[in-house]
């Protein structure tokens, strides 16, 4: 079916009643027409939610048999009894279990049985879920069975006691994000009767593995608080560790891989402060390292260095893009920080990994993730003996570290992708520098990456910088000219959106489509200042390097305006709706998700999640009118016009609460009310899920497969005689 077409009968779309409310500021009267869509618990809201995903549903009926389809692809092409490379932590392989028919995977450990042999076991991949992958299997956690009779489910985290005899585990079934913390005893398969409810994500063990430490939010949906329990009491009987009053900041907690600091870290989007609890001098009890500065960024971490302890400082204190230096293990002054990686403008030092005999810098150069390899000797006076970079030759890729929880192993276990490759698991030995692969996820089906090229692009902008885009397709795809493009976005909170490997959108590519990143400002690929270019006053940049990279798509005949597809979630919601409200004559469709598309009201209230902590990215626009104006001038919702729109897709959740649902209604409704010619904006919204979305992966393959089949009719790819 070509782009233009439409089913034989259009349903109505649902209109929302005008119910006009008005606000002075700054000299200016708002009016909002579909404010009164805020009411989530009203039966109007409910009922005109219910209504729009019946359009939708209907406006998108003649895509059933396509959505299936790709379903049937993704599930295809995917090894669905599986199981990952196994982790090395405190004498035990740690590995997690996946299985045809079920939503969720099973968490198991093994014991170790050479404590100097670092190769992983090689589980078997053929074994029934009544089998142990490997000898002496122990499951830990099924998530199947946690999620039964939850119509969502998400494990927020989990964390095995320093002895190895206890799980404690949190869960949400709502999709809210408040998670409950459990403990399982590991030797009974007992619960213990500690219940922690109200939680932010996990909780912390403490090096005895007497006590948890967990984390609770406050009213605007801001992580204050740290607490401290202690096993077999109850939650009311929990210390308050530390409160962040400061309502720009939140806070966080977790133990170094060295084992002797509980760390407590408070920040804002442009300031940071730590304080840290030595296992070794509790009675200190909480002591800050560097007091907070306005625009001081630090992380704090424990190393060995020559022989000594100290902590490893990652700060902007000399340079925007950071640099690495050391201080005791005390309250220390900035200025006393002594540099052990200096800072340069043309690499962004983005983390730091400390083991006993190495450590590992996370940077970024040119658009591209790096992984630099520091070893360490004996010397005081000059502790790192050696320091380089992992070597990668592809074009475009992302490497990064991750499943190194050990400080005295020799290896640091890599995790590496493109577009192309699928996510790839090596391990990295620093004592013989070799670097051996130890799993490429499979897919199904005969794929070879051969059959696929990749590309870095760079398109230019008005104000003379240059976009990275990154690119794929099938190899030889535009040899008889122009193909459809999806081109992503995001552009905000200095987050990187790097290739990428993905199952689900060889689907698009399989039928002549491309896929591309605009790694626009306000991300963080080109350094901080790439961020600081694409955020508060200079957040235009951020819309106009997409479009400038949408125009060199099409300017370069990689694809047409008929057949260039946006899509961004959330911070790229909004940039989706910039772009629409901009260009919309780039694109033949975009997908909006969790769009941050109602910015302007949202950060004008204050008593909302989020919105007081979100002024160092977006401004104040209730105290700044500057920031009012320049959020005025760009917000989607206030910015809809009597224009022709592309088709849009809106994606939300009921339940969401970090960008409400009602941004995407108000926003919809709008659309329709303003727009002219087409008109085809098109709003679903899960009622039983959160900002993710759905839980589970047989769910949210049906969301993606939902998405793509709208994705390929505005592309004219879905009718299969388009293929």
């Amino acid at each position: 079916m070509s782009p233009e077409a439409t089913p034989d009968v259009v349903p109505h779309p649902p209109v929302a009643d005008r119910r006009p409310t008005t606000r002075e500021i700054h000299g200016e009267t708002r009016t909002d027409d579909y404010e009164w869509l805020r009411e989530k618990d009203s039966e109007d809201v409910v009922a005109h939610l219910e209504a729009e995903n019946a359009y939708t549903e209907a406006r998108t009926a003649h895509l059933a048999d396509l959505r299936a389809a790709i379903f049937d692809e993704i599930k295809a092409r995917t090894l669905e009894t599986d199981l990952s490379v196994p982790t090395r932590n405190r004498g035990y392989w740690y590995y997690g279990r996946s299985f045809e028919g079920k939503e969720y995977g099973v968490s198991c450990r093994v014991p170790v049985s050479d404590p100097d042999d670092w190769t992983p076991p090689q589980p078997a991949q053929d074994c029934a879920p009544d089998e142990p992958a490997l000898p002496g299997e122990e499951l830990l956690l099924d998530l199947n069975a946690l999620a039964e009779g939850h119509e969502f489910f998400s494990l927020g985290g989990s964390a095995v006691s320093p002895d190895g005899h206890l799980l404690a585990y949190s869960t949400d079934v709502v999709g809210d994000e408040r998670y409950t913390v459990r403990v399982l005893d590991l030797r009974t398969r007992e619960l213990l009767g500690d219940e922690i409810t109200g939680v932010l994500g996990g909780a912390t063990w403490d090096r005895d593995g007497g006590e948890l430490y967990y984390t609770t939010t406050d009213e605007a949906w801001r992580a204050d608080k740290i607490w401290r329990h202690r096993l077999g009491t109850p939650q009311t009987d929990d210390e308050l560790v530390f409160h962040e009053t400061d309502e720009r900041f939140w806070v966080g907690t977790g133990r170094t891989r060295s084992d002797r600091f509980l760390m407590v870290a408070s920040g804002s989007k442009t300031t940071s402060e730590y304080h840290f609890l030595d296992a070794e001098a509790p009675e200190k009890g909480l002591q800050v390292f560097a007091p907070r500065v306005e625009g001081l960024e630090y992380n704090l971490d424990h190393a060995v260095l020559g022989g000594q302890d100290r902590f490893l400082v990652l700060h902007n204190h000399t340079g925007d893009d950071f640099e690495l230096a050391t201080a005791p293990c005390a309250t220390t002054a900035p200025d006393a920080w002594l540099p052990l990686i200096a800072h340069d403008s043309a690499v962004r030092l983005e983390d730091v990994d400390a083991f006993a005999g190495h450590l590992v810098v996370h940077q970024r150069s040119q658009g591209l993730t790096q992984l630099r390899v520091l070893e360490l000797g004996d010397d005081p006076a000059a502790p790192v003996t050696d320091d380089y970079l992992v070597e990668f030759d592809e074009e475009v890729y992302t490497v990064g570290s991750g499943g190194n929880p050990g400080f005295h192993q020799p290896t640091v276990r890599l995790g590496y992708t493109s577009m192309a490759i699928p996510s790839s698991v090596y391990d990295y030995d620093v004592r013989t520098r070799e670097l051996t692969l130890l799993r490429r996820t499979p897919v199904l089906g005969g794929y070879d990456p051969a059959d696929y090229e990749e590309h870095r692009l760079w398109a230019p902008t008005e104000d003379g910088e240059q976009v990275p885009i990154s690119i794929v397709c099938r190899r030889g795809a535009r040899a008889d000219g122009p193909i459809p493009v999806l081109l992503y976005g995001y552009g905000a909170y200095e987050a990187s959106i790097d290739p990428y490997f993905s199952v689900a959108r060889l689907s698009l590519l399989d039928r002549g489509a491309g896929f591309a990143i605009a790694h626009v400002r306000g991300g963080g690929e080109m350094g901080r200042r790439w961020y600081d270019g694409g955020k508060m006053l200079n957040k235009q940049n951020t819309f106009s390097d997409f479009i400038a990279c949408a125009r060199h798509l099409v300017d370069t005949g990689w694809t047409t305006p008929e057949r260039l597809v946006a899509e961004g979630a959330s911070a790229g919601g909004l940039l989706m709706g910039a772009v629409a409200n901009q260009a919309p004559q780039l694109f033949g469709g975009i997908v909006a998700g969790v769009p941050f598309v109602d910015a302007l009201t949202t950060m004008l209230d204050a008593s909302l999640p989020l919105t007081v902590t979100e002024y160092d990215e977006w401004g104040n626009p209730e105290d700044d009118p500057t920031v009012y104006a320049t959020m005025r001038g760009y917000a989607p919702y206030e910015n809809v016009i009597a224009t022709d729109y592309p088709p849009i897709l809106a994606e939300t959740s009921l339940n969401d609460t970090r960008v409400l649902y009602v941004e995407p209604a108000k926003w919809v409704a709008k659309l329709r009310a303003t727009a002219v010619g087409r008109r085809d904006v098109l709003l679903r919204t899960e009622m039983s899920a959160g900002h993710g979305g759905v839980s589970g992966r047989y769910k949210s393959w049906h969301d993606r497969a939902f998405s793509l089949a709208w994705i390929l009719d505005r592309m004219g790819l879905a009718d299969p005689a388009a293929d």
